[in-house]
């Protein structure tokens, strides 16, 4: 690619599922977009997740984003041929102040969104152990998404779209108005959208710092687990800490303050322990949450011992292997999502709270809709 004369209307950087999602409301829009990418494919938080779109416990903005994505995705699901799921979450509470997080989540949104579940429907609905198991509840509203071949089919059912161009392997070195400039030469748009991620401090580093962006590693797990079959998504008692609307909740506060005199490694390492499973039957276990700009290298098999444990402990086996082990890494700042205007022509977006995949296809018409 030399210096290129054509313009688009939208030139998106990023083909994570960020910026897939300007990518696809442009289209929706009648605009031409071109997107660069510097991989060829997308490896980085897109698919390295849970595939988990977690609709109802979130609050406000967001949570209006994630119920338009939702429509999204069912959409898109059929258009690029993949698989999503209409299989809700299970949320299992294995203690007093856990189901009354559930139940205070329950009054407030009503029964189309929050169904308590007894023990026994609890195990009925996913594989968990009967011990200690208080209870339980359904959010039939989340997705699951096939999520190691979304970002694939979405980038090859925007390619086949008039006016769409997808340069993979493509390092993006400076932009401004009007202006992208690559390693394989300059490309011309009316309005440019940075979607770098965790990245975003290599190209616009002022705009991340005043940001105050840093990145988020996690550790996860790929576990073999015989006969286990898990439809919905799967949430326990640590993710009531993370989700904002379960975490409002009195009974959140109150796990809270016996987690940190009972199990304070939980906290130390900022478990979320959820779990998914994969088309070939393996889960998809996390997480683990350790935030600096510039992260050590190296992982903890500390955490990674801690998942297994809880793991375990959940399922009530200890059959479970150990198929993959990766980091996950995501933009992290105060707020959940950045959206600075660089310049008239130039804004930046990014999902910085770990919810990509449950809210880009909601963030991402309100972007383009501000830009023309």
């Amino acid at each position: 690619m030399s210096d290129s004369s054509s313009s688009s209307d939208l030139i998106v950087v990023g083909a994570g599922i960020v910026g897939l999602a300007h990518a696809v409301a442009a289209v929706e829009r009648g605009l031409s977009v071109t997107v660069v990418e510097r991989d060829d494919r997308a490896v980085g938080a897109s698919v390295r997740n849970f595939g988990h779109a977690c609709i109802t416990a979130q609050t406000g903005e967001a949570l209006r984003f994630a119920e338009h994505a939702r429509k999204t995705w069912l959409h898109l699901g059929e258009r690029a041929a993949f698989d999503v799921a209409e299989c809700g979450t299970v949320v299992v509470a294995r203690s007093e102040e856990e189901f009354a997080a559930l139940e205070e989540l329950a009054a407030e949104r009503g029964r189309d969104q929050v169904r308590l579940l007894t023990s026994a429907e609890t195990t009925e609905a996913a594989p968990v152990s009967a011990d200690n198991l208080r209870g339980g509840a359904l959010l039939p509203l989340d997705l699951r998404v096939e999520q190691r071949r979304a970002c694939a089919a979405i980038a090859e059912w925007l390619a086949a779209q008039p006016g769409v161009e997808i340069l993979w392997s493509t390092t993006v070195l400076d932009v401004e108005d009007g202006l992208v400039r690559t390693g394989r030469g300059t490309l011309r748009g009316d309005r440019v959208v940075v979607c770098a991620g965790h990245d975003l401090d290599r190209i616009l580093p002022e705009t991340a710092e005043e940001g105050g962006m840093r990145r988020c590693v996690l550790q996860m797990l790929q576990l073999r687990a015989p006969g286990v079959r898990l439809s919905p998504a799967l949430l326990t008692g640590t993710s009531m800490l993370r989700y904002p609307a379960l975490a409002a909740t009195e009974g959140a506060r109150v796990l809270r303050a016996r987690l940190t005199e009972q199990r304070p490694e939980l906290l130390s390492a900022s478990v979320n322990h959820m779990m998914t499973q994969l088309p070939c039957g393996d889960l998809v276990v996390g997480d683990t949450h350790v935030y600096d700009r510039t992260p050590d290298p190296w992982s903890s098999e500390d955490f990674d011992e801690l998942l297994l444990a809880e793991t375990r402990a959940l399922l009530g086996r200890d059959d479970l292997a150990v198929v993959r082990r990766w980091q996950g890494v995501y933009a992290s700042a105060d707020g959940e999502f950045l959206r600075t205007r660089v310049s008239p022509g130039v804004t930046a977006v990014a999902v910085t709270s770990g919810i990509g995949m449950t809210t880009a296809f909601g963030l991402a018409p309100s972007v383009v809709d501000s830009l023309f």
